[in-house]
């Protein structure tokens, strides 16, 4: 696994809009690990890539309705089998942490990179999604050695998200 101009070089790239510029490129000390499923409890297909794309179709699903129109992001989604697809270049500011802190920081989009896993906080993420994980974080921590903190979302913003939930495991980051 490489990385080559904020790119993973051998991994499926899926441009989303849904990023702006960081206010330091070289200020990345943070990764922020995230769950999602579309629709809620529901694994495969390309609804997660549609979100973050903002072509998501309201009429596919009821959930969708609600947050087809959010304009989010996240740098690297991890699927089930451990397949990965980056949204964003790392260099830039993906939308993934919304109100956040870390550390007396605010907006912890200025300075991480997020990671979502596909699941939910109530089923165990898979050892494809953990080993694809780990494989990354090697590279990322490689390539921005500043990288040394690694959070849940609900870490990061506790009065609003409990992502990634009580099924990861995270004496399995870093293993």
């Amino acid at each position: 696994m490489n990385i080559k101009n904020h790119w993973f070089t051998d991994i499926t790239h899926v441009a989303s809009s849904n990023f702006n510029d960081r206010i330091d490129e070289n200020d990345i000390s943070l990764l922020v690990i995230h769950s999602i499923s579309l629709p809620p409890n529901e694994f495969g297909g390309d609804y997660i890539a549609d979100l973050f794309c903002n072509r998501l179709n309201p009429d596919v699903h009821p959930y969708f309705e609600i947050i087809y129109q959010l304009e989010v992001s996240a740098h690297i989604l991890i699927r089930r089998n451990g397949d990965s697809v980056q949204f964003v270049p790392f260099n830039k500011r993906a939308w993934h942490a919304g109100i956040s802190s870390f550390q007396g920081r605010e907006n912890c989009n200025d300075f991480s990179i997020g990671i979502e896993l596909e699941g939910c906080e109530t089923m165990a993420y898979t050892e494809e999604q953990y080993k694809t994980l780990n494989e990354m974080i090697v590279m990322l921590q490689k390539t921005y050695p500043n990288l040394m903190h690694i959070e849940g979302h609900s870490d990061i913003a506790p009065e609003r998200k409990t992502d990634p939930g009580a099924s990861f495991n995270w004496s399995k980051v870093g293993a």
